[in-house]
């Protein structure tokens, strides 16, 4: 090769490189598919998972792991499903127990839990059949604890299958703004719920449903069932809600100034007291805390999805 042709051979290479470089990078939706779509059209991708991560991404592949070895097994199916789910991988989990539904079509635990997934990705009315569904597959049988994914500091699994199922069943008519079919739902999750965890975290929600329909008399009498000595695992922020309703605790505790709270716990507290201000016709302070809950990444909570669903009930008023 002469040296004229061996320079234009290193020209065409070096602007070939540097094309390739000044290539604009794909934009992340484009690498990363999302998990769903909010009430209001925003694309939702899963967060990062910061010191969490490295552990529930080991107790997935341990379920990945099962269920390869046998994925007909529905303890491997529930089980891998619900570890993807912690995970945020909700389109994967709701494959898994769509899968797990076509070989067993008559195990309540998989539409039980499918319809909880259903609800994250704010497909509310397929919650409701799955969950409806469950219900009728449950009416003849026993109650059974139904073990958790992330456990309580003292491993102590604190909900039953017929508690879960009615209770999320409670949540999706409340997302739904059916605040009387809420109720109703609630109420019959109340047969079930034989701890204080489960008491206070379905006593609440049966409050704001009551609340939202104007049944404010009613909603009273829940709270003489909720005293402040209770033998709480895990739903503190429930029940600290529910002794805010009773005038024990001043909103201002649940959301002290200058806390930082996590980001479960802001969304929680922050929802409940959002809608106390609302309940008292402080709607200026309601709004600005719905707008706070909706500004963090903790989408698939539940006092998020009911922020959302807030707004985009606002929008569709005239």
């Amino acid at each position: 090769m002469n040296r004229y042709a061996t320079l234009m051979v290193i020209l065409f290479l070096t602007c070939k490189s540097t094309a390739q470089a000044q290539e604009p990078v794909p934009p992340f939706s484009a690498l990363v598919q999302p998990e769903a779509y909010s009430l209001t059209g925003e694309t939702l991708y899963r967060p990062d998972l910061g010191k969490q991560k490295e552990k529930l991404q080991a107790d997935c592949m341990s379920a990945k792991a099962q269920y390869d070895a046998d994925p007909s097994n529905r303890e491997n199916i529930i089980w891998f499903g619900r570890r993807a789910a912690y995970l945020w991988r909700y389109r994967e989990a709701i494959e898994l127990f769509s899968k797990g539904i076509e070989l067993y079509p008559d195990d309540p635990r998989l539409y039980r839990h499918r319809g909880h997934r259903y609800i994250t990705v704010r497909q509310f009315d397929k919650a409701v059949r799955d969950l409806g569904h469950a219900v009728r597959l449950v009416r003849d049988m026993a109650d059974e604890v139904e073990p958790d994914g992330q456990s309580n500091e003292k491993n102590i699994p604190t909900s039953t299958l017929k508690s879960n199922i009615w209770y999320h069943l409670g949540l999706a008519f409340y997302l739904k703004g059916n605040f009387d079919r809420a109720a109703e739902a609630f109420r019959e999750c109340l047969k079930y719920s034989g701890n204080d965890d489960m008491l206070c975290a379905t006593s609440d929600w049966l409050y704001m449903s009551l609340r939202r329909s104007g049944q404010h008399s009613e909603a009273e009498e829940v709270l003489k069932a909720i005293p402040e000595d209770m033998n709480i695992l895990e739903n503190f922020s429930y029940h600290r809600r529910l002794l805010m309703y009773k005038g024990i605790l001043p909103p201002d505790s649940l959301l002290p100034p200058g806390v930082l709270l996590s980001e479960p716990d802001l969304t929680t507290q922050g929802y409940g007291v959002a809608n106390w201000y609302l309940y008292n016709g402080q709607r200026s302070r309601a709004e600005k805390l719905f707008h706070k809950v909706l500004s963090g990444s903790y989408w698939s909570a539940f006092g998020y999805i009911a922020a959302e669903a807030e707004k985009a009930r606002r929008r569709k008023r005239p």
